[in-house]
C-alpha cells in the first residue's frame, strides 16, 4: 500500500505570506552545503543579517547591538563574521554589512 503525502497547510489560520520587508534565504545555502561549512553562530548571524538588511542586502547594525540580540560575545561575533566572509556569504566594511548574492556554480 502506497501512502500519499498531502501537501496542504494543516494550520490554516497561520499560512505564511510574503510581505514587504520580508527577508528570504536562498535555498542554495542548504543545497550547496554552506550550512555544513558554517558554525551555528555564523548561521545565526547570517539569518539576522538577511532579516535586517535592505533590498540590496545592506545593514548598518553595529556589532555590539547584534551580539546582544544574538546572545554572543563580541569576539564570537567577529569570528562568525570571519566565517561568513570566508564562505563568501557577506562583506563587511567600516561598520556596514552586505549580504552577498551567491555565486553561480559553473560546471
Amino acid at each position: 500500500m502506497t501512502s500519499t503525502i498531502i501537501k496542504s497547510p494543516f494550520v490554516g489560520n497561520r499560512i505564511r505570506q510574503i510581505r514587504s520587508g520580508f527577508g528570504w534565504i536562498d535555498h542554495r545555502i542548504v543545497r550547496e552545503h554552506y550550512v555544513e561549512r558554517c558554525s551555528h553562530a555564523a548561521l545565526a548571524l547570517y539569518l539576522f543579517l538577511v532579516v535586517v538588511s535592505d533590498g540590496e542586502g545592506i545593514s548598518w547594525w553595529n556589532e555590539r547591538s547584534i551580539a546582544k540580540r544574538l546572545g554572543m560575545e563580541a569576539d564570537r561575533l567577529r569570528q562568525a563574521r570571519a566565517e561568513l566572509e570566508a564562505a563568501d556569504l557577506i562583506a563587511y566594511e567600516s561598520g556596514t554589512w552586505q549580504v552577498l548574492e551567491l555565486e553561480e556554480k559553473t560546471l
